[in-house]
């Protein structure tokens, strides 16, 4: 086999794995990789066709990818004053399978003492933060979920940002997070948590943010 059909099937496979993604931003930008490659594979075989309509979708691809970097959004913090709340309980329910990969401890069922917020991106509530404060003014966040559809970039630099900020005008110094999940750990060392303990991590808040 040579060595250019090696790369006409890792451009396929590329736009293949694209198509399977929720996440529009990835999906955007797996599939502007893999459109590229195959668009290079119908080069190297003389095949244009290929070579236009892949370069095309690439370039599709680029335009959006670049309009989402620059699109603006607006990005707040919505308070649950009754952790019974039915919408708060659709939303548990309705999540539950895809919360339970990431936190396979959380309780649905109690949140008794614990703060709940929506997480809204253009009026839109695409995620929910749960913690509980402890006498040392720190918080144990039990849960940092948002959805499929927009995990990306913006959201999780709001989380962090609105979250500090939030949390140290009411006199919280620390956040601590317990997890065992590969994927989580990964995303809270990503957003400035350090690993203390095997299951462990915490993030001091800075005095001025």
């Amino acid at each position: 086999m040579n060595y250019y059909e090696w790369i006409g099937y890792l451009g396929s496979i590329l736009v293949a794995i694209s198509l399977m993604m929720k996440n529009i931003y990835h999906l955007r930008r797996i599939n502007f990789v893999g459109a590229a490659i195959f668009s290079f594979y119908g080069y190297l075989v003389s095949a244009y066709p290929v070579v236009l309509l892949n370069g095309f979708i690439a370039l599709v691809d680029l335009y959006y990818l670049i309009h989402i970097n620059k699109e603006k959004e607006n990005f707040s913090l919505m308070p649950v004053l009754d952790a019974t709340h039915p919408y708060l309980t659709k939303f548990l329910e309705y999540y539950q399978k895809d919360i339970k990969k990431f936190f396979p401890e959380f309780n649905f069922t109690n949140l008794e003492g614990l703060k709940c917020f929506f997480i809204l991106r253009n009026m839109m509530p695409v995620g929910i933060f749960i913690y509980e404060r402890t006498p040392d003014d720190e918080i144990v966040i039990k849960l940092d979920y948002a959805i499929p559809h927009y995990r990306d970039n913006k959201n999780g630099r709001f989380l962090i940002y609105a979250q500090s900020k939030f949390l140290l005008e009411r006199g919280v110094k620390k956040m601590i997070a317990y997890s065992s999940v590969r994927a989580h750990q990964k995303y809270l060392q990503k957003i400035g948590f350090k690993r203390v303990a095997e299951n462990k991590f915490e993030l001091k808040i800075p005095a001025s943010i």
